[in-house]
């Protein structure tokens, strides 16, 4: 079965059950062009991993198969798919030293010394290791070990890269460090990365495109700045970024437009992923995108509200308001321009556009 011309991975009609009755992965249809970065993202149990297992070969689809470069690779064994792996307990040789467990799968591959020693000392000095080489992997940090098993998933010039999780076990700043070296050393090979994580910032700082999972399927596959500015679906608001949702009921629908009723009053929202006229229906608004205090008529939404918390975040202020029924609504202010002038118990108005806000399916 042949893949479309600009796919390098192709999942096609992929089905994976453990037990034969439930479904973790559900018909999945997925292409990935060469050399791009693609994330696969998701909570717990949404078969984010086990999509990457099937494609490490760890894992044998139940149903469809998997496609490289144009071949299936279903009757492959995962150490002939000539594909690079990082995982997040790094799996290092503790008894090898940094030279060493570089040296293995080039060893397996029947690499030559000299092109072998060559290979080591380009992955190393591409991860700022060059001169760790001796060292043995109780010798260093975490983030150097997490390096040391980057640089020997690319040693060997892999066609493709799996990441499962890798930075999982690191601080939040050294996470953050690592995020933009995997990027930065994915635009400077080209080569094709595939990650897993359940971290959305992380997905959204590294990746070309994300696949958001949920419950064995992709919910939406997308850029990081259209899965956050255009969520699909009201799983999707909910899990990239920090969403206010509103409920409410369809009342008038005009063209790309909808006007929805809710506790106290009616919001005009873009109909993205609605029923009918009457039927119910959930708002999604970021909560940077909403204005504090505009000026009366210069926004088609505007409410009353009571602040009920006031929190300093450094780069911005996030305050908690009571409106429309609702007591978690949340507004970010940039801390640009100052200290923001608000306390708790006041009463303000605050208001947002219609294109910021999404009308999205009932959940």
């Amino acid at each position: 079965m042949p893949g479309t011309n600009n796919a390098f991975v192709q999942f096609s009609n992929i089905q994976k059950t453990y037990d034969g009755e439930t479904l973790v992965v559900k018909n999945l249809n997925l292409e990935i062009p060469r050399g791009e970065f693609l994330t696969m993202l998701g909570p717990s149990g949404s078969g984010k991993t086990t999509t990457l297992m099937m494609l490490a070969g760890f894992e044998a689809p139940t149903h469809g198969s998997i496609l490289l470069g144009g071949r299936s690779i279903d009757n492959i064994p995962p150490h002939k798919r000539d594909i690079g792996m990082v995982f997040q307990n790094y799996a290092l040789f503790p008894h090898m030293t940094v030279e060493e467990n570089l040296a293995f799968p080039l060893k397996v591959r029947k690499v030559g010394k000299a092109e072998s020693e060559a290979r080591i000392k380009r992955a190393l000095d591409m991860v700022r290791l060059g001169a760790y080489g001796k060292r043995r992997p109780g010798q260093l940090s975490g983030g150097q070990q997490q390096r040391v098993a980057l640089a020997r998933a690319l040693v060997f010039d892999p066609k493709l890269v799996l990441m499962d999780e890798p930075l999982g076990a690191l601080d939040k700043q050294l996470r953050e460090q690592m995020q933009l070296e995997i990027k930065h050393i994915h635009q400077d090979l080209g080569v094709t990365m595939v990650y897993v994580t359940h971290d959305q910032s992380e997905a959204l700082t590294m990746s070309d495109r994300i696949a958001v999972f949920n419950d064995g399927v992709i919910q939406q596959l997308a850029a990081p700045a259209e899965l956050y500015e255009r969520p699909q679906n009201a799983f999707v608001a909910r899990f990239i970024g920090e969403s206010n949702r509103l409920d409410g009921k369809v009342v008038g629908m005009n063209g790309t437009t909808c006007k929805v009723e809710i506790a106290g009053g009616s919001v005009e929202a873009l109909a993205i992923n609605v029923e009918a006229v009457g039927g119910p229906t959930v708002l999604s608004l970021r909560p940077e995108r909403v204005k504090l205090n505009p000026a009366p008529g210069s926004l088609p939404n505007i409410f009353s509200a009571n602040v009920a918390e006031v929190i300093y975040l450094g780069d911005h202020v996030r305050i908690r308001v009571s409106v429309c029924g609702h007591d978690d609504f949340v507004i970010k202010l940039p801390n640009s321009e100052g200290e923001v002038q608000v306390e708790p118990g006041a009463a303000i108005t605050l208001g947002w556009k219609t294109e910021d806000c999404r009308a999205l399916e009932a959940s």
